[in-house]
């Protein structure tokens, strides 16, 4: 069958991407804390869970990738998380929720590292700092459309948007596997591949690459970083808004916590929209200086987000400060994309990127659970 344009397959997949996490995850909180009973420490050893498995596996799935094929690590990753976020939704169980969250994370290493690594070798490092923030844009957009739709299923069950954003990953599995290319990966030839001491040879190389790098030392150090923060923001920030707030009425409308959090999720997609195409026209994703000048700023802005919204009284201002927040975020993704690319061989692209990937994890997994636990005693 006649494989489609890669950037195509690029941009398509950013959107479905966005499409089925906003589907599922808009009320993904409400479904935990109302259906499932879970307080501040069990949802971030849900999360916990997640980035066990990204630890683990982050680095295995890469070096495989740059052994065999990453088209095929791609497939397989939607396949996996679709499955995964499938039986989230099955039945309001803990247990269930932490099992749904450990296949999740195993099946996201295979897209972690593979997939920008496969489309940087379609197209060319030179091309491939905007494709990034093209993509992050689609992704966006995916989330536009998948918030009212979440919404709207989350309305007559909170179980459905895990149950239909994870047929769409499934399905979405199945097209790449169907027209899906892989031109610019030469995989190592099967006469040269022994085993795992391929996989030790790769993994080593990736290593060394980064070890002669200053760049890439720090940047390894910065990822453990935001894995030390993120977790608490991820699992306990819409959760805060339960539990500190009671959610107003707009205009003498009453709303919902559900039609809430899909005017919130609405607001951080257009303002991530803009801060995006902001970006992509005010940053030269070339030079790899105004990258990093970029990224500064980025992290500067969060910062003083996240402590606003922290230790405000004010329902509102916390609004602001998590919208600010996570738009701002969400343009450090594709510059971090880009940065990384332009310092990496091809060879070990998708084995030092998953690195990047497993430091990241490595963070959350350190600090979630006392971070849960000061949620769960103290106060998110």
């Amino acid at each position: 069958m006649k494989k489609l344009n890669a950037p195509l397959v690029y941009l398509l997949a950013m959107f479905i991407m966005g499409l089925t996490t906003k589907l599922v995850f808009t009320t993904h909180i409400i479904y935990r804390v109302q259906m499932v009973g879970m307080d501040a420490l069990q949802l971030v050893l849900a999360g916990t869970a997640l980035e066990v498995a990204v630890f683990l596996f982050e680095v295995p799935t890469g070096v495989v990738a740059d052994i065999y094929s990453r088209r095929l690590s791609t497939l397989l990753g939607f396949l996996i998380t679709g499955v995964a976020i499938s039986i989230e939704g099955l039945t309001p169980l803990f247990s269930l929720v932490v099992v749904s969250q450990a296949l999740l994370g195993f099946g996201f290493t295979f897209i972690s590292g593979a997939f920008s690594a496969w489309i940087t070798d379609e197209v060319g490092v030179s091309r491939v700092g905007q494709l990034f923030l093209r993509g992050r844009q689609l992704t966006l957009l995916g989330s536009l459309a998948g918030i009212p739709l979440g919404v709207l299923l989350a309305g007559s069950s909170l179980a459905l948007p895990f149950l239909l954003g994870g047929l769409l990953r499934v399905a979405f599995g199945v097209f790449l596997f169907l027209f899906m290319p892989e031109t610019g990966f030469t995989p190592t030839p099967k006469e040269e591949r022994t085993g795992w001491r391929t996989l030790f040879k790769t993994f080593g190389e990736g290593v060394a690459v980064v070890r002669k790098s200053s760049l890439l030392l720090t940047f390894s150090l910065i990822a453990l970083f935001v894995g030390l923060y993120s977790e608490a923001w991820d699992r306990l920030s819409q959760a805060h808004l339960l539990e500190a707030f009671s959610f107003p009425a707009i205009g003498g409308l009453e709303l919902d916590a559900i039609a809430w959090f899909g005017l919130l999720n609405t607001a951080f997609i257009v303002f991530s929209i803009v801060s995006n195409e902001l970006t992509k026209r005010l940053v030269d994703t070339t030079q790899s200086r105004r990258v990093l000048q970029a990224l500064e700023k980025v992290y500067a802005v969060m910062v003083v987000a996240i402590f606003i919204f922290a230790v405000s009284g004010s329902f509102y201002l916390s609004v602001a400060m998590m919208i600010i927040f996570d738009a701002v975020r969400s343009v450090s993704y594709p510059l971090t994309e880009a940065w990384l690319n332009q310092q990496i061989k091809s060879n070990v692209r998708a084995t030092v990127l998953s690195m990047a990937g497993q430091l990241d994890a490595f963070g959350e997994i350190a600090a979630g659970p006392a971070l849960g636990a000061v949620g769960r005693w103290f106060s998110t």
